[in-house]
């Protein structure tokens, strides 16, 4: 029970910092855009600081080592979600670049939705009716939102889509490299950090390095110093934001982190209107709170469908060779006669 107490401490502090540090960085990457318009450089730095800062920092920490995984396995999984992370890291970027942070997180709000979907599609789950029905005020809060944003971008939009879509394929096959392999949660980061960089490499030194080198000349002065400051900075929070996050999924279930996710979301809309202070009107305000009551809603309605299961009976099951049966029940066993037809009761 004291055990149990402590994690649950442990877990509420992580996302205590893990919200503050994430509103923090989004923050940080709206101001660096807005002056550096560069989607894919901020990209190249924050997986070059995760490469970078997390071999000494986990090996001074303790930080169990890797452990053996097969090629098979590394192709099919791990090469797939480095993919994937940069990926998202460059449309979460274009879009913070193209529409305010409200009106990213608020686009982001359609996870669950995409959860829907894939769990569907990749694990052929079916919902119950209420998950159904808190999908309805995401999808409109969204819309509505869309709608009256004052700053509204399509390519914003479409890019925070596509970033939700990979953070929900990245959570759910994380889980699953977690728990088949053993790897510890901030080694799993440092491997996906490294590949990603590697594999996102190239394609930085095609779209923005030459352009770079090109604008800049070389010319320093005091916005490029400030620039780099932001650089830096963003680097080290989104670091230590992927640290906070790999931390909670590790400790929680998919459903919690969830939950965790979505109060995550709500904190860095709030701060970002209050630090940034972007125009909204009524209406989007009203948009975004809609979206993000049904993301409350659809977490409620996940955890009332998983207590229902767990609360499901399984009734005793029966087996008879011929005319006497052996049947089990809470545990005992009696020799019983039931008229010499076999039964089974699940």
């Amino acid at each position: 029970m004291v055990l149990a107490s402590k994690e649950v401490v442990t877990v509420a502090l992580l996302c205590c910092v893990w919200y503050v540090v994430s509103s923090g960085s989004n923050v940080v990457g709206k101001t660096l855009l807005n002056q550096f318009p560069y989607p894919m450089t901020v990209t190249m730095v924050q997986l070059l600081s995760i490469a970078v800062y997390s071999g000494p920092f986990f090996n001074l920490w303790g930080v169990r080592r890797f452990v053996d995984i097969s090629w098979p396995y590394y192709f099919k999984l791990i090469v797939p979600l480095a993919l994937g992370k940069f990926i998202g890291s460059v449309f979460t970027h274009v879009s913070l670049w193209k529409v305010p942070v409200s009106y990213t997180h608020t686009v982001k709000a359609t996870m669950p939705l995409f959860s829907v979907v894939l769990s569907r599609i990749i694990l052929g789950e079916k919902q119950c009716l209420k998950v159904y029905l808190s999908l309805v005020p995401i999808i409109a809060g969204v819309a509505i939102a869309s709608f009256t944003e004052i700053s509204f971008d399509a390519i914003g939009l479409m890019s925070a889509l596509a970033a939700t879509l990979q953070h929900t394929l990245q959570n759910i096959f994380s889980k699953k490299v977690l728990h088949d392999t053993g790897i510890h949660h901030l080694r799993l980061l440092h491997v996906l950090g490294r590949l990603a960089l590697m594999m996102f490499l190239p394609v930085w030194l095609y779209f923005d390095f030459w352009h770079l080198m090109t604008v800049s000349n070389f010319n320093m002065n005091n916005e490029s110093y400030k620039v780099i400051g932001l650089l830096f900075t963003d680097g080290i929070l989104s670091w230590l934001q992927n640290i906070l996050a790999f931390s909670v999924m590790s400790m929680v279930t998919s459903l919690t982190y969830a939950v965790a996710s979505s109060s995550k979301r709500i904190f860095v809309v709030a701060a970002s209107l209050f630090v940034i202070g972007n125009p909204v009107t009524i209406n989007n305000v009203c948009g975004m709170a809609m979206a993000l009551f049904g993301v409350i809603a659809y977490n409620k309605a996940k955890y009332d469908a998983r207590r229902s299961d767990q609360k499901r009976v399984i009734l005793p099951m029966t087996y008879q060779h011929t005319n006497n049966s052996t049947f089990w029940q809470n545990g005992n066993i009696s020799s019983t006669h039931i008229n010499g037809n076999k039964s089974l009761f699940i």
